[in-house]
C-alpha cells in the first residue's frame, strides 16, 4: 500500500511539474475569432428567442452547451432528481404578476396600462359588482371629514387627490401653507386606511392630471409594474389587505358616478368656498375584474468540471449568464450577441483550451469549473442559488473569472480596441491583481481600464454581473467588460455586430490568468476587503 501511495504521488508531482513547464501559449492559440463567431451564431441565433429565463430558447442553449462541454473533456457534477450526474443546476424562480384587470361601468369596459393605473395590490378573480358613491378628497381630521357626509360601507369610494385649500389658499387641515399627510407621498395609502375604516370595500382616486399628462404616467406605471412583477427564488407571498387603489381622470370618474366631469369638478370649488365638506348625490356601480397570477419558472445553470491533479480539491471557477432577456413586447427578438452570448461562447473557447491541456498531459493542478448561469437579468438568480447552493464548496473557490459582455466597444473607445475595463481584481486580493496584470503583460498586451473599479463610479457595475455573489461570499474576483454600447438590452444586439478579432485577446487573457491561478504553487491571498 505504501509503495502504490508513493508511486501515485510521485506522478501527481510529475504531472503538476509537466503543467508549471508547459507553455501555455499552445493551448491559448486555439481560442480564435473563428471559433468564437461559429459558436455565437448558433447561441444568439432567432431561433433562441432571446433565451429569456426558463424560455424553450434558453434551454436550446443549454443543451448547445452542455454538448461541447462533454467533448471537450468535461464531467457533470451537479445531480439530478434521479441522484444521477448531470451538467445541469436545476432551480425554480417564482413570479407572481397581474392577469387580467378591468372594471366596466355604463357599459364600457376600462383596461388597466391603457386607462388607468393601480397603486398597491389586489385580486378579485372573479367579476365582482360594488355600488360607487363620492367622498370628496377622502379625508377624516378633526378640522374636515368627508365621510361624515356619506356613508361608504361596503361600497367603492370615489375621492380627489391631494387635499383642499381654502378661499385664502390655506390648507383646511393645517389652517396653514403647510401640507399635512394627506397629500404627502403615501397620501394615498392614509386615505385608503381612512376609507376601509369607515366600511369601504374599495377606492378610486382621481387625478389631477389630464390628456398627455394621465396618459403618459399610466404607461410609466405600466413598466413599473412589470418590474414589480420580477420573478424571486422564493415564493411570493401577498397580503389581502395591503393598501391599494385605482387611478383615474376625472372623466372616467364621472363615469363611474353617473354624471359630468365638470359637475365633479364644480365640488372642488364648493369644498373651497365653504371650506367643508359637501353633501352630494353621485353614486353609480361598477365591475371590477383583478387576477393575480402565480408563475413557477424552470430554469438551470450549466455546470462543467475539469478535474485537477495533486490540488483538486481547490476550484477556480469561470463564469458567464446563458439567457438574455427575450423577445419584446412587439414581438422583436433581443438575441444578445454581446450580453452576454460573449461571455457564452467565451466559456466554450477556455474550456476547449483546457480540455486539450488536459488531454496532452497537462492538466490543471487546481480543479476549474466552467459555470453558465442563468437569471441573471432577473437579478443575479442563478449565482445567487449556486452561492447558496455551491457545487464545489465556497471556501475551497479559490477566484471566480466573470466575463459579461466583452464583444463590442463602448463610446469612450470607439478609435482604440484593445482595452477591457476590469472590475473586481484589486477588491479581495491584491495578489489576484497582480497576476492579471502580468498576464496581460506578458502575452497580450491590452489597456487594462479600471475606470468602473472606482468606488466612486455611479454606474456601480461591480455589483451588477454574477461575480458580487462569490465576492460577497469573500471569493476573489474579476470582471470582464467592455462597455455598454447603443443596443444594449435592444433588439440590434445582433452577431453581426461583435467584434470577435478584440473578443478572442481578451478571452486568451482570461486563459492566462486562469491558467497562473490553477497551476501555482500556493493559492492566492484574501488580504483585502475593498469596496
Amino acid at each position: 500500500m505504501m509503495k502504490g501511495y508513493i508511486l501515485a504521488s510521485a506522478l501527481l508531482l510529475m504531472q503538476s511539474a509537466s503543467f508549471a513547464q508547459q507553455d501555455p501559449t499552445k493551448y491559448a492559440e486555439t481560442i480564435t475569432p473563428a471559433d468564437l463567431k461559429k459558436h455565437l451564431t448558433i447561441i444568439a441565433a432567432d431561433d433562441m428567442e432571446g433565451r429569456d429565463t426558463g424560455s424553450p430558447g434558453q434551454k436550446r442553449a443549454a443543451e448547445y452547451v452542455v454538448k461541447h462541454f462533454k467533448e471537450y473533456g468535461l464531467q457533470p457534477i451537479a445531480v439530478d432528481a434521479n441522484g444521477q450526474k448531470s451538467f445541469l443546476q436545476k432551480y425554480d424562480l417564482y413570479k407572481r404578476s397581474w392577469g387580467e384587470v378591468y372594471f366596466v361601468s355604463q357599459g364600457k369596459q376600462y383596461e388597466m396600462g391603457k386607462d388607468f393605473y393601480t397603486n398597491g395590490i389586489f385580486s378579485y378573480p372573479e367579476e365582482t359588482e360594488f355600488s360607487v358613491v363620492f367622498a370628496g378628497y377622502g379625508i377624516e381630521d378633526e378640522k374636515y371629514n368627508d365621510y361624515s357626509t356619506v356613508s361608504v360601507t361596503d361600497k367603492a369610494v370615489v375621492i380627489f387627490d391631494g387635499e383642499p385649500k381654502d378661499k385664502n389658499g390655506k390648507y383646511i387641515v393645517s389652517g396653514t401653507d403647510e401640507k399635512t399627510k394627506w397629500s404627502s407621498n403615501v397620501g394615498w395609502q392614509n386615505k385608503v386606511k381612512a376609507a376601509r375604516k369607515n366600511g369601504a370595500k374599495f377606492v378610486y382616486i382621481i387625478t389631477d392630471k389630464t390628456g398627455d399628462d394621465i396618459q403618459k404616467e399610466i404607461r410609466q406605471r405600466a413598466v413599473m409594474s412589470r418590474r414589480f412583477g420580477a420573478p424571486t427564488l422564493k415564493p411570493v407571498e401577498e397580503s389581502a389587505k395591503s393598501n391599494s387603489a385605482i387611478v383615474i381622470s376625472s372623466d372616467i370618474a364621472a363615469k363611474l358616478l353617473n354624471t359630468k366631469p365638470s359637475k365633479v369638478l364644480k365640488l372642488k370649488n364648493t369644498i373651497t368656498k365653504s371650506a367643508k365638506p359637501v353633501k352630494n348625490g353621485f353614486s353609480g356601480s361598477v365591475k371590477i375584474k383583478a387576477e393575480r397570477i402565480n408563475e413557477t419558472i424552470h430554469t438551470e445553470n450549466v455546470a462543467a468540471y475539469l478535474e485537477g491533479t495533486d490540488k483538486k480539491d481547490e476550484v477556480l471557477v469561470i463564469s458567464a449568464h446563458l439567457d438574455h432577456i427575450g423577445i419584446s413586447e412587439n414581438g422583436e427578438i433581443n438575441n444578445g450577441a454581446d450580453d452576454d452570448g460573449s461571455g457564452t461562447v467565451s466559456l466554450l473557447e477556455l474550456a476547449q483550451a483546457f480540455g486539450q491541456a488536459k488531454a496532452d498531459g497537462h492538466g490543471p493542478r487546481r480543479s476549474i469549473l466552467f459555470l453558465n448561469v442563468t437569471g441573471e437579468e432577473k437579478g443575479l438568480f442563478g449565482s445567487e442559488y449556486y452561492a447558496e447552493h455551491p457545487l464545489l464548496p465556497l471556501k475551497n473557490t479559490i477566484a471566480d473569472l466573470n466575463i459579461d459582455m466583452i464583444g463590442r466597444v463602448d463610446e469612450a473607445h470607439t478609435n482604440h480596441h484593445k482595452y477591457v475595463y476590469l472590475i473586481g481584481s484589486d477588491k479581495l486580493s491584491s495578489e489576484l491583481h497582480a497576476i492579471s496584470e502580468e498576464a496581460n503583460k506578458k502575452y497580450i498586451n491590452f489597456d487594462l481600464d479600471y475606470t468602473f473599479n472606482d468606488p466612486s463610479d455611479p454606474n456601480r457595475f461591480y455589483y451588477r454581473s454574477d461575480h458580487y455573489n462569490f465576492a460577497k461570499n469573500g471569493v476573489p474576483v474579476i470582471f470582464y467588460f467592455t462597455g455598454v454600447h447603443e443596443d444594449y438590452h435592444r433588439p440590434g444586439d445582433d452577431v453581426e455586430k461583435i467584434l470577435f478579432d478584440k473578443q478572442a485577446p481578451i478571452v486568451k487573457l482570461v486563459f492566462y490568468t486562469a491558467w497562473e491561478l490553477v497551476n501555482r504553487e500556493e493559492r492566492i491571498v484574501v488580504d483585502s476587503n475593498k469596496k
